[in-house]
């Protein structure tokens, strides 16, 4: 029978909700229906509410979300359903749910209701959505739930849950259900998919400044931790997400997992597997466990027993669950093993360190060591060690990690690729570390994620991924699209899937109405933090702490970058605030938690900055407005304090106190701004200041050369210097000068010390000379300023496409810009990508399995650009790219240029370690490839961009004639207008 795959979700007027997010089998899929409806089953029918039946011989977690339903149809419907255990005979209406082969109802149905069982049979976590009529004698009509293992059976029952419009973050996000008195459902043979990822889950870390507390003191006191009435909570969140794996919590603030006897025992009951990091070997928590004074150091060359003994301890007391063993061996917490000096020793050891182990799980949990499921995790230093020859068991799983900042370090090579253990990737959402922390908001863009994690299974890491979501409760959406990726990897093979995906989250979540308006809010959001995250804002890094300081972003040209961003952020801001007042009273709380607490704090931090910035530039300036600015920087700081307060002892009555800290580990970024060190205005009077032209305080100065040709703009300052009113006028201007604002009044008392004009060109009046220079002249309170307007207009008879040319001493050209022609004897090609991206799109080398491609032939996969300068001589190229690592230890990160018909150049964008450069990378999520060049012949030139290795992704093209100025993020296209 043909399998199709389908996404789809449909909000129908006719009352109908069906969530598509299977393969379906032969059939259309479960549709749910709020109206009674002819060959639908009633959940909640006007005259039946149909029992839920299940085996209690069953998995404990079949009973655990039997109840779950249950309550789940309460929820909509006002009425709750019977759960009947192991009952004598099924009644009239009922809800059967259980295992293959494992519930007696289940067989029984099989047996004599044809039921498609055999395709559950073998399978991973499969399950079964069907209806019957007259099943069997004496039932009337059934709705059969059947999986091909436990996690199959629960992720069926959730399914139907979120099909009748429960969302699994309906606690952890607090989004109510609708209510309706009617449910009914369709469903025919309805079969789900395997999953793409076997084991996928979370890493919960850096829990110390919210999940901790908030466990402690608000939902958990009686244990004063992380302990087993939370991990039901978090284990019933991930199976509602179709996750099946959990890497306990185990900071020091927080007590190990195996510390409660009854957490590995709700582990079970909810069919999670537990595991433990990359620090952790063994499902030991080195942190809280190991006692030095007890045991001695944490050396196993001298003091091996003893470290083996306390494996063998936790593999004796864990062998009777499901779990999944680190092997291998680090350093207490996050730090690289002791004892041993050399390189060669460290290999050494480890390789006995593995075989102990193995020997453990041998012994205490299965004599075939393979059929247990242990995981080896190069992070760090540990790569080097692999590197250096360390052989792994075939059968374990390699994890391959991220880099900490989301772009993952290495792949599986081909040789690789063939080990039966697989591969895996650990990747962070959250981050405690060098070069700075991200652990206060979700900010890694979902086109990043979808990149690097596509990239992942398309290299052969099926096997297992884990996500470090730290506190969950910031990256609900990050959470949800990652495991719906791991869960149908199929339906994310393009950009487009995410902004789907992205659109039905919200509607889902917050509101069908506004979901498309909320998907741009949420784009800007992640756009804007790619190209710096809130935490990074101050300029500063940590381990060691550093003090903050000015953005790099540019106040006083490129139309002022700074304001720029402020007036995105405030957009977005804007938005979320007018749509507050929209969202049904229902939603209002998971509206506040999902989207108006992150963007507008992501704004706050911004303009906190920002605005800090404007204040000291101007108090050199000698503006008034520098103490408006500093007032704003405290707003905005104040700000959060007063949501973060709200969302901590006010938001859904309290229930997320202690959640939420805007101020993870008390890091300078988050601090109030120090305004104090602001000396304000004490001059007099008022003057100006164009673009580029900051602090000279000249009566005649100029602005930046317009090149006519490419529909620039530049701006003028006005401001008070002191207290007095000053009327001004432009008092005369060239003709062909248009300027925004021709007259007005700098009022101190009204607030209106700035005025901000634009001034463009009038090009159909512009006399034909290739130089000119216009002037505007400025006049108030006895003062005039003159400004000259400096044009240059060459003659351009030009019959190139591109038409981009040199402008103000440099080229600028996006990626997504650039002609691409593509080879049909080489796999290596560009492609074009909605991301990860600054500029709104990229190109990628792709596939990313293809080999690399040295050859430069003419026949060869390009990225070209045609171009026009008017600069001669020494000049720059800068290639600008997203920090990607090398697909595999066979590949690097480079690119080839070409200028005309010169040279070709190569360049890498690699970098290693966690070098100097790695750091301005990742906090900037850019890298670049400088490249000299000599030009001496002014006109039309190309410029071709060749891939090298898979996987390289390019974002904007920038070639510096001498003209370049410092700033930060993109630099606009210079295009011929």
């Amino acid at each position: 029978m043909r399998i199709i795959n389908k996404l789809l979700i449909t909000f129908s007027l006719t009352g109908i909700f069906y969530l598509t997010s299977q393969n379906i089998h032969g059939q259309q899929p479960p549709q749910v229906f709020f109206t009674e409806t002819a060959g639908a089953f009633p959940i909640a029918g006007k005259n039946h509410l149909p029992a839920i039946v299940i085996d209690t011989t069953d998995a404990k977690v079949v009973q655990i979300a039997a109840d779950a339903l249950a309550n789940d149809v309460e929820r909509i419907s006002g009425r709750k359903p019977v759960v009947l255990k192991n009952p004598s005979k099924l009644p009239e209406y009922a809800i059967v749910i259980g295992t293959a082969g494992q519930s007696k109802y289940i067989n029984k149905l099989s047996e004599k209701a044809d039921l498609p069982f055999d395709s559950l049979k073998g399978t991973w976590e499969r399950y079964i959505i069907t209806q019957r009529k007259k099943p069997v004698r004496g039932v009337k009509e059934a709705l059969i739930i059947a999986g091909s293992d436990r996690r199959g059976t629960a992720y069926g029952v959730f399914e139907l849950s979120r099909r009748m419009g429960v969302s699994p973050w309906y606690w952890w996000a607090d989004v109510l259900t609708d209510h309706h008195k009617t449910i009914m459902i369709t469903a025919d043979n309805y079969l789900s998919h395997q999953p793409s990822v076997k084991y996928r889950g979370i890493f919960l870390n850096d829990e110390d400044w919210g999940l901790q507390p908030w466990a402690a003191k608000t939902l958990e006191p009686e244990t004063g931790d992380i302990g087993p009435k939370t991990y039901a909570k978090i284990f019933e969140l991930l199976l509602r997400l179709k996750a099946n794996l959990i890497w306990p919590a185990m900071h020091p603030c927080t007590k190990a997992f195996y510390h409660y006897p009854k957490n590995k025992v709700v582990a079970d009951n909810y069919a999670i597997v537990v595991g433990s990091s990359h620090a952790e070997p063994m499902l030991r928590d080195n942190v809280y466990e190991w006692h030095e004074e007890e045991y001695g150091p944490y050396d196993y060359g001298k003091n091996r027993q003893q470290v083996y003994d306390y494996w063998k301890e936790r593999a004796i007391e864990s062998a009777p669950y499901e779990n999944i063993y680190t092997i291998g061996m680090r350093g207490i917490h996050d730090s690289g093993i002791k004892g041993f000096s050399t390189q060669e020793e460290r290999v050494a050891a480890m390789d006995t360190i593995i075989s102990d182990q193995r020997k453990i799980i041998k012994n205490q949990i299965n004599p075939d060591a393979s059929k247990i499921p242990q995981a080896f995790i190069p992070y760090k230093e540990v790569l080097d060690l692999y590197d250096a020859g360390l052989q792994i068991p075939d059968d374990v799983t390699i994890i391959w990690p991220d880099d900490n900042y989301g772009y993952i370090r290495r792949l599986n090579s081909p040789e690789e690729n063939k080990r039966s253990g697989g591969s895996g990737i650990y990747y962070h959402l959250s981050y405690w570390g060098r070069p700075h922390d991200y652990l206060w908001l979700s900010t890694t863009h979902p086109l990043l994620i979808r990149e690097e994690l596509t990239k992942a299974y398309q290299t052969g890491a099926k096997r297992m991924w884990v996500i470090n979501v730290g506190d969950i409760k910031p990256a609900e959406y990050n959470l949800s699209l990652s495991m719906d990726m791991a869960w149908d990897i199929g339906k994310f093979q393009n950009g487009a899937a995410v902004n789907r995906h992205m659109k039905n989250w919200l509607a889902e979540n917050v509101s069908k109405e506004h979901a498309g308006k909320l998907a741009n809010v949420f784009k800007s959001y992640y756009d804007l933090a790619y190209e710096r995250r809130p935490e990074f804002m101050g300029w500063s890094q940590t381990e060691p702490t550093r003090p903050t300081h000015l953005t790099a972003y540019n106040h006083f040209y490129y139309g002022d970058q700074a304001e720029q961003r402020i007036e995105d952020y405030q957009q977005i801001q804007q938005k979320v605030r007018i749509l507050k007042d929209l969202i049904p009273a229902a939603r209002a709380d998971a509206y506040f938690e999902l989207v108006f607490y992150p963007v507008t704090c992501a704004s706050l931090m911004n303009k906190k900055f920002l605005y800090f910035d404007k204040a000291n530039l101007y108090d050199r300036q000698q503006r008034l407005s520098a103490r408006t600015y500093a007032d704003l920087s405290n707003t905005a700081y104040d700000s959060i304090v007063q949501l973060t307060d709200y969302y901590n002892n006010k938001l859904a009555d309290g229930k997320w106190k202690h959640i939420i800290s805007m101020k993870p580990r008390n890091l300078p970024v988050f601090a109030p701004p120090k305004t104090d060190t602001i000396h304000y205005a004490t001059a007099t009077g008022w003057s100006i200041s164009p673009e580029g032209d900051a602090f000279s305080a000249d009566t005649v100065c100029s602005l930046p050369v317009f090149p006519a040709y490419a529909g620039k703009k530049f701006f003028i300052d006005l401001y008070l210097k002191g207290n007095k009113n000053v009327d001004w006028k432009i008092a005369d201007k060239t003709p062909w000068i248009n300027v925004s604002e021709l007259n007005g009044t700098l009022d101190a008392a009204s607030g209106k010390t700035d005025a901000r004009l634009w001034v463009t060109l009038q090009k159909d009046k512009l006399p034909k000379e290739e130089s000119l220079t216009g002037i505007i002249i400025l006049k108030g309170n006895d003062k005039k300023y003159t400004i000259k307007v400096p044009v240059f207009n060459p003659e351009l008879n030009s019959k190139h496409e591109d038409r981009f040319a040199e402008t103000n001493g440099y080229l600028s050209v996006f990626a997504e810009d650039l002609t691409v022609s593509n080879s049909t004897a080489s796999g290596l090609h560009w492609k074009n990508v909605a991301g990860p991206s600054h500029t709104g799109g990229a190109l990628e080398a792709l596939p990313v399995i293809a080999e690399s491609d040295s050859g430069y032939t003419e026949n060869r996969s390009a990225a070209s650009v045609s171009f026009r300068n008017f600069t001669t001589g020494e000049a720059t190229i800068h290639v600008i790219g997203i920090p990607v690592h090398p697909v595999n230890d066979q590949h690097s990160v480079r690119v080839a240029v070409q200028l005309d018909d010169g040279k070709i150049m190569s360049g890498d964008f690699i970098t290693h370690g966690r070098s100097e450069q790695w750091k301005q990378n990742v906090l900037s999520n850019t890298v670049v490839i400088k490249l000299p060049v000599t030009i001496n012949q002014a006109g039309w030139h190309t410029l071709k961009i060749y891939p090298v290795d898979p996987g390289v992704i390019i974002d904007q093209v920038l070639i510096d004639f001498g003209g370049l100025r410092q700033g930060y993020g993109v630099i606009e296209e210079t295009r011929m207008k």
